[in-house]
């Protein structure tokens, strides 16, 4: 069941072609991630890519630090799909050969590379190319802890201030060159400054905004500072591609981002949502086991279909009546409803088997 939900307006942007996606403006929200393998390990690299596609990442950034990982671009490129994004820090020859490779895009920050003439070569080889590049500031290299202490004291502005001061500076670079292809990015790992240095620089450009939080932390604490600020600007507009920053697997990350666009109404989801309620003292069948393995059986399905299940009849049946299939517990036995209508009375242990029979069914009638 797809739903649309009334947010705000998305803000006007330009528009920025990244190989064949456009982003901003009223182009869908990209999701993107990162490997976190090595780039100069041509395979495994070009396998992580493939995975994480197919689980839904449209752009894929790689850290290219060495020679030998520019150098493996070029087979990495024969074997994806997905546009890929260099990430570059301090060594501007990097940028100029992953552009040279056939990258859609660059990641450069330009208080990494000091002089400004190199920073400019970049430039200049990404418009001959085509190439775009996400240009950005985070909170832990604004400036020194210590100068910044003493300018936020003495000129009473915080850290958001001193953020969009620092892009501001950066994107003058650009426009003095002439180049427009930017996209633009603000992290924190704090959620609430994330919040407001993102809408302090949407209020100021109009290229389009690369939303994440930076060192968000693990799956569980990174997913929910995530949601927290990458929904709220969402929410309000804000925002046209993302990364969910988390340690470990970049399937966690990709399935985190494109939960917060769905929640959202933001994009149309690509596979089963599974609703569940906590359980309570009502509950009198093994409810926490039957989602684990309700979860693990949906792996299988590829429709966009709405599963409940719900412990007792306090909210069961009408969880059922908004699914496309749904189990509702009793004592030691299931109802399952499909469309809202009940379809079987079982035993609890045979529940998820005859719940995944009407969820193919109902696949089918789609």
């Amino acid at each position: 069941m797809e739903h649309t939900y009334n947010l705000g307006s998305r803000r006007p942007t330009r528009q920025v072609k990244v190989g064949e996606l456009q982003i901003g403006s009223d182009s869908p929200i990209v999701v993107q991630s990162m490997t976190n393998v090595f780039t100069h390990d041509i395979d495994r690299c070009a396998a992580q890519i493939n995975k994480m596609t197919e689980n839904g990442c449209e752009l894929v950034r790689l850290a290219v630090p060495r020679a030998e990982d520019t150098a493996a671009l070029p087979e990495i490129l024969r074997q994806v799909s997905v546009p890929i994004v260099a990430d570059v820090h301090f060594h501007f020859e990097r940028a100029l050969e992953a552009i040279d490779a056939g990258v859609a895009k660059i990641r450069l920050n330009p208080g990494n590379i000091k002089d400004r003439g190199e920073v400019e070569r970049v430039i200049a080889a990404c418009k001959d190319k085509g190439v775009a590049i996400r240009v950005g500031v985070n909170q832990g290299s604004v400036v020194e802890r210590r100068d910044l202490q003493v300018r936020a004291r003495e000129k009473e502005q915080d850290l958001s201030i001193l953020m969009v001061d620092k892009l501001r500076g950066y994107v003058e670079i650009f426009q003095d060159n002439h180049f427009d292809s930017l996209i633009l990015s603000a992290k924190c790992h704090d959620a609430a400054r994330c919040i407001q240095v993102n809408r302090a620089v949407s209020a100021e450009f109009d290229y389009p905004l690369h939303l994440g939080l930076t060192h968000a932390g693990d799956s569980q604490t990174g997913a929910v500072r995530s949601a927290t600020a990458l929904g709220t600007l969402l929410a309000e507009g804000i925002g046209d591609t993302m990364r969910v920053s988390l340690a470990g697997d970049p399937m966690t990350e990709i399935e985190a981002a494109w939960e917060i666009l769905n929640s959202l109404g933001l994009r149309k989801r690509r596979k089963p949502e599974l609703i569940a309620c906590p359980t309570c003292g009502r509950t009198e069948i093994d409810l926490i086991g039957m989602v684990g393995k309700v979860k693990k059986a949906l792996e299988e399905i590829k429709e966009p279909i709405k599963v409940a299940v719900m412990g007792c009849v306090v909210n069961g049946p009408g969880e059922a009546d908004d699914a496309d299939v749904a189990l509702c517990g009793g004592k030691n036995k299931v109802v399952i409803y499909r469309q809202g209508e009940k379809v079987a009375t079982v035993a609890a242990e045979k529940a998820v088997e005859t719940l995944l029979e009407q969820v193919r069914l109902s696949c089918r009638q789609k």
